[in-house]
């Protein structure tokens, strides 16, 4: 069976920038969905912004393996409702791949609980994207570093929570570094973040980076049935506990009462 994969997109900017739509004139969504699809193991889907839910209703997002969100300019606009689903969704056991400027999106500042804050420049400068967990999966298929002749800066300090794995680091022609591939996890789900990508540069028309996005989509997916009820809090009650046990003291709550609101 092949991984479900869902690209999601604000698709703003290239509907209203001409150098965005030459670059990408389906939008980028369609591009990075476009390069998964090709593999024989992923089947590929995209979501917009502006679509009824923003493309991403409940019986869709279960269907989702993976989901990938590309955010810059509208992420005030993103429904919160929509939000929590996406974030329940990943504590259940979906993959999430967040790009570039993602990195202020409410699913992903929900889910590191931190500002998500950086430093940034847009001067077309190079960068150097070296990958520093040589035997992680996510880098498997490329060389030592990927080059990128025009990027957008992001500088350190980067605050996010410390990741499980730090896959890659950039340097960039003015100087600055930046933790730019952070592996996590919350509940069951894997995510990944993954910095380059900035939409008024063909940087996911380069192959190293398409691979770099191929094998996120493998490492984050998980072939485990979905956790449902991972944000239930249940009560036990003292005659359901693994060993037996006599209630001491008094409780708040009745038997068989949640507890919770």
């Amino acid at each position: 069976m092949a991984i479900r994969a869902l690209v999601w997109n604000e698709f703003f900017h290239e509907r209203h920038n001409d150098v965005v739509r030459d670059l990408y004139p389906d939008g980028i969504h369609a591009t990075i969905a476009g390069v998964l699809s090709c593999e024989d193991d992923i089947e590929a889907t995209t979501a917009t912004l502006p679509e009824d839910e923003h493309g991403l209703p409940q019986a869709r997002l279960d269907a989702t393996d993976v989901l990938l969100w590309w955010g810059h300019k509208m992420h005030r606009d993103v429904d919160d409702a929509i939000v929590e689903r996406v974030t329940e969704r990943v504590h259940q056991g979906m993959g999430l791949i967040v790009l570039h400027s993602g990195h202020f999106s409410k699913p992903f500042k929900r889910l590191m609980g931190t500002p998500c804050s950086l430093r940034w420049r847009e001067a077309g400068e190079r960068e150097r994207l070296w990958a520093v967990n040589r035997s992680h999966p996510i880098v498997q298929g490329i060389g030592p570093s990927i080059e990128l002749p025009n990027a957008e800066m992001y500088g350190e300090p980067f605050l996010v929570p410390e990741p499980m794995e730090t896959v890659f680091i950039s340097w960039f022609e003015g100087g600055e570094v930046f933790r730019s591939g952070l592996t996590y996890q919350r509940g069951a789900g894997k995510i990944f973040y993954f910095r380059p990508g900035h939409e008024t540069y063909p940087i996911y028309q380069n192959p190293d980076i398409q691979r770099v996005l191929i094998n996120a989509v493998r490492w984050a997916y998980n072939p485990v049935s979905a956790w449902r009820d991972v944000s239930a809090a249940p009560n036990v009650p003292a005659d359901k506990a693994p060993e037996r046990i006599k209630p001491r003291g008094g409780s708040l709550h009745k038997p068989g009462e949640d507890g919770y609101r």
